[in-house]
């Protein structure tokens, strides 16, 4: 089975899940889709998304374990879309070959700037500090201090001056830049 938003070849576990969901009545699967992408646009609410689903899940006399196993298979789909930039044409070709249809033309939008959100904030840049000096005098110290994820970490760096200018100029032609978009 050759799909969009995986490359490789599909594990028998997710094809066995995707089966599985095509067995949900339409009002169901689209109460799951609607968790899926009310997590999937705040994927920081984890909990909330377990919950939903630990909740649904007794709704329907369905066991809490197998579905969230069956949705972490059904969230391979959304996430590889937004990796691969896919069109909606194929996460639609990709749906209908899995057996499913859903309106995801109103949350691609969504989706998509909460891709390009989440990857601006991988290494966010929250302070800088340089001395000069050092043992040899044509040096400089950078201090970075970087956000990754829910932590910051100091990241240390030894210039010449000639780099340290050049790292100087491109710093500021990216807040140049960064200013053009707000």
């Amino acid at each position: 089975m050759k799909l969009h938003f995986n490359r490789d070849v599909l594990p028998d576990s997710v094809s066995s899940d995707f089966s599985k969901l095509n067995k949900f009545s339409e009002q169901q699967f689209q109460r799951l889709i609607e968790i899926l992408f009310q997590f999937l646009l705040e994927p920081k609410e984890a909990e909330r998304f377990m919950q939903q689903l630990s909740e649904f899940a007794a709704e329907q006399g369905l066991s809490a374990g197998p579905l969230k196993s069956l949705m972490k298979s059904v969230l391979l789909l959304p996430q590889g879309a937004v990796k691969k930039n896919l069109t909606s044409e194929q996460i639609r070709d990709d749906l209908l070959t899995l057996g499913r249809t859903v309106s995801w033309g109103e949350n691609c939008g969504s989706l998509s700037r909460l891709a390009v959100g989440q990857t601006l904030m991988v290494n966010q840049l929250v302070d800088l500090e340089w001395k000069f000096g050092g043992e040899p005098a044509q040096r400089s110290e950078l201090k970075l201090v970087v956000r990754r994820g829910s932590s910051t970490e100091n990241v240390y760096m030894e210039l010449t001056l000639p780099q340290f200018y050049n790292f100087l100029h491109e710093m500021e032609r990216a807040k140049a830049s960064m200013e053009c978009f707000s």
